[in-house]
């Protein structure tokens, strides 16, 4: 089976300000897995920073692009197996994981939270990786 790539991209286009030329893509359905990039708080269409000092609304826009992902991939949120979390501050910790565990309420996936020093713009709070299958 071929792998179904969803929101195919460049880096040269995503950070312009950045010597990068990797052509990527937002999804790859394979077989029943379906692997979403890191989803960070920006929208997926006009590339726009969402939430700018603002773990909580950033959270809120990480989601919103993993559902919308899971969607156009032809799966939910409740398919979702496996979700790595990556956080520049463990202060932001309690306060993103109820936001996410609102939109994750009786999915129960497998969940590994990271503290790291910087994600690719220094705006950026939060990443989430999630791995999910179709229905």
């Amino acid at each position: 089976m071929i792998h179904r790539r969803i929101r195919p991209f460049n880096t040269k286009d995503t950070y312009p300000e950045q010597d990068l030329d990797n052509d990527l893509c937002q999804a790859v359905v394979a077989g029943k897995t379906v692997y979403l990039r890191g989803q960070v708080p920006q929208d997926l269409d006009t590339r726009e920073n969402v939430a700018v000092g603002d773990p909580v609304g950033q959270a809120e826009k990480v989601m919103a692009n993993i559902a919308l992902l899971l969607d156009e991939a032809g799966s939910d949120l409740s398919h979702i197996c496996k979700v790595t979390v990556y956080l520049t501050d463990i202060r932001y910790r309690e306060a993103t994981y109820r936001v996410l565990g609102r939109w994750l309420k009786g999915v129960f996936p497998v969940f590994t939270g990271l503290v790291v020093v910087a994600l690719a713009r220094p705006e950026w709070l939060i990443e989430v990786d999630v791995i999910a299958e179709l229905p």
